[in-house]
């Protein structure tokens, strides 16, 4: 057989390929493993970070989604290129080094921009998935490269490695949402896995061209770290889904406002449970006073919990009175037991447990009152606004139950009319309390938005005492009910579990003040 050469080319027997580098299994499954992981966990915590300025809301999900989807397409596409045409042990290193560095500094940049430069929050965002899931990304690429030194195991090389690849996603993914953001701080968890992820380049670095590469990345992560200790934006506590912040009343010694991913949730008087300083919880209590005979204990359901502040105005108001409440964040029940004074024995029973799964949980005909004050964001839960979720909700409720509900929507409230609907279909008497410009009564302003507050039963409610209730308490709020309301609502759709596209409905609006 007769062997042709070039000067650029050496023999190559049939069967082989040109890559002269080799890479154990072990060592290319341990990079692809976890350099898969990393993506995972950089995407998923990323919407922890994002939440307390864009919302945890179905597009905020949808866009960091689909930008580490494209940094996958595009690490996975750059990486095979340059490994065709540089030395692949060149650039497994820095792409695991600088991955790194941008993740450590991920927690302090986006707070910084989101409180100096929010109108360059969404690019900088952007930036901080798609660079370091691009860079992590090619890690496979170049690995498979250097794993392939003969044509006859091409297959079995790439299918190993897609497989190991699939499988770091899936423990990045589990370990992120069951393990670490349960346990730790979404700047820690990041800082750690830049670490790492340093760590793991410099172990590179070291068998390719020493230690001075991985050092100056070390030294970026410990700049990272510091940054964000200082970096605006700071949590008292970050639980399983909130940044939380407790903030004292500088005009109420006993005041304390409970803080969610930036939005006031909650004020709590911690030594006078019957003060109530938001709007829609005073409108709440005006409901609930006006439905039920004065001081008569209840059995109350509380879908979402926050700061507590109707159950423990109606523990103080109905003594005898059982409020069991469904909260999903146990952090935030920590929170209401250290730092906002909770205590034992008030007849307040808090689960942390999803608000649907909760009502399940409940007999029929078990309650006297249902309240709904559930927020992701400032959005409620789809999931608790369908005709079946209401179904639930009329289950546990007793003949002569009350559902009362706090939302919040702006622009053309298209999800409020579309809740008003859903609870139509469903109780007999629906009535909207809110500001005259938001539901209809002052016919001459356009909607503002805001907080709105729902009421319905089966029987009639006193109206006429809800806005007596109403106007006692200062709140310049109206009632709108029959055909007002009728024709307020439109032709705006019911909700269903099928099809409740809520955060499409929903136009929000962040305040300076929160909700």
């Amino acid at each position: 057989m007769t062997r042709v050469t070039t000067p650029s080319s050496s023999p190559v027997d049939e069967g082989t390929t040109p890559g002269r580098h080799g890479l154990g299994p072990r060592a290319a499954a341990v990079l692809v493993f976890g350099s898969s992981a990393a993506v995972l966990v950089v995407e998923i915590v990323a919407l922890r970070l994002l939440a307390p300025y864009l919302g945890l809301t179905l597009e905020t999900s949808t866009m960091v989604i689909g930008i580490a989807l494209t940094a996958i397409a595009l690490g996975s596409w750059l990486g095979g290129r340059l490994a065709d045409q540089v030395d692949p042990r060149r650039l497994v290193g820095p792409s695991l080094g600088v991955s790194g560095a941008v993740v450590a500094l991920t927690p302090a940049v986006l707070r910084t921009t989101a409180e100096w430069a929010p109108a360059l929050l969404l690019l900088i965002a952007a930036l901080t998935i798609l660079v370091p899931g691009a860079l992590l990304s090619a890690v496979t690429p170049i690995a498979t490269k250097l794993r392939l030194t003969n044509l006859a195991e091409t297959g079995t090389v790439v299918g190993r490695l897609s497989g190991v690849g699939t499988v770091g996603a899936i423990v990045g993914t589990v370990l992120t949402g069951f393990v670490l953001v349960s346990r730790l701080p979404v700047s820690g968890i990041l800082i750690g896995l830049g670490t790492l992820l340093v760590l793991g380049s410099a172990v590179v670095e070291w068998r390719t061209r020493g230690w001075r590469g991985a050092s100056a990345l070390a030294l970026v992560v410990v700049v990272g770290g510091l940054a964000t200790a200082v970096a605006p934006g700071g949590c008292d506590a970050e639980t399983r889904y909130h940044c939380v912040r407790v903030v004292a009343d500088p005009d109420r010694d006993s005041g304390r406002t409970l803080v969610l991913d930036g939005v006031r949730h909650s004020y709590v008087d911690m030594e006078d449970p019957t003060f109530l300083k938001f709007t829609y919880v005073r409108a709440i209590a005006s409901v609930i006073d006006s439905a039920f005979p004065a001081g008569e204990p209840l059995d109350a359901h509380h879908l979402g919990g926050g700061g507590l502040t109707i159950p423990r105005y109606l523990a103080a108001t109905r003594p005898g009175t059982r409020s069991l409440v469904s909260e999903i964040d146990s952090g935030v029940v920590r929170i209401d037991r250290d730092r906002l004074g909770l205590v034992p024995d008030t007849g307040v029973d808090v689960r942390a447990e999803d608000g649907r799964l909760g009502l399940r949980r409940l007999e029929p005909d078990s309650r006297d009152l249902v309240v709904g004050d559930a927020f992701g964001g400032v959005s409620v839960p789809w999931h608790l606004t369908t005709v079946e979720a209401m179904t639930d909700v009329r289950r546990v409720l007793d003949e002569d139950g009350v559902y009362v509900v706090n939302l919040i929507d702006y622009g053309e409230l298209a999800f409020a009319r579309a809740e008003v609907a859903t609870l139509q279909t469903t109780f007999e008497h629906v009535a909207l309390l809110g500001d005259p410009v938001d539901i209809g009564v002052d016919p001459t302003a356009g909607a503002e938005g805001g907080n709105l507050v729902l009421l319905a039963s089966d029987r009639p409610v006193d109206l006429r005492s809800v806005q007596e209730s109403l106007d006692t308490r200062q709140t310049g709020w109206k009632i709108a009910t029959g055909d007002d309301l009728a024709s307020w609502v439109g032709d705006a759709p019911a909700l269903t579990d099928d099809f409740a596209p809520v955060d499409q409905l929903f136009q929000p609006y962040r305040s300076p003040s929160g909700r």
